[in-house]
């Protein structure tokens, strides 16, 4: 086992940045190498990343990024957890507005992401993803915040 810890002597550094997604709709928009290629940029090289969705019917998943039937399923499980066409009382913003609030809580809006030698320290097979909620194209804002040295 290797334990690496920053001593005394490093300066601790702080970056944050934002990206907007526009999103097709329904689905999942990988953001996997927007987001490595602005952590490249900061210069720090250990820390922790928060990537936050300022959104409410929209929200970040890590998952696999090898297989797309893996996106598929998790679209289809969405439908079958929050269904557009249940009896919901907040209906004023359409019929896919609760269920994307549904979903937006069982996904949440936030991912906490280690960076080792100025990386995300993603395991082989995992990607970040926007997921889209709503049936209509939407623009998405993402904040991210990294602290390390």
């Amino acid at each position: 086992m290797r334990i690496d810890t920053l001593s005394a002597g490093d300066v601790t550094q702080q970056a944050s940045g934002q990206l907007r997604v526009e999103t097709l709709g329904q689905g999942l928009t990988e953001v996997t190498d927007a987001v490595a290629h602005w952590v490249s940029g900061t210069g720090i090289r250990h820390g922790l990343l928060t990537v936050f969705c300022r959104h409410t019917s929209a929200s970040l998943l890590i998952q696999e990024n090898a297989d797309p039937d893996v996106r598929r399923d998790l679209l289809t499980a969405f439908d079958r957890l929050a269904p557009r066409n249940a009896s919901y009382v907040h209906s004023a913003e359409g019929p896919d507005d609760m269920p994307a609030h549904i979903r937006t809580v069982l996904s949440g809006v936030s991912l906490s992401i280690p960076v080792v030698e100025g990386r995300m320290g993603l395991g082989t097979w995992q990607g970040i993803y926007l997921a889209e909620h709503r049936d209509r194209p939407h623009r998405r804002d993402l904040i991210f915040h990294l602290i390390g040295a």
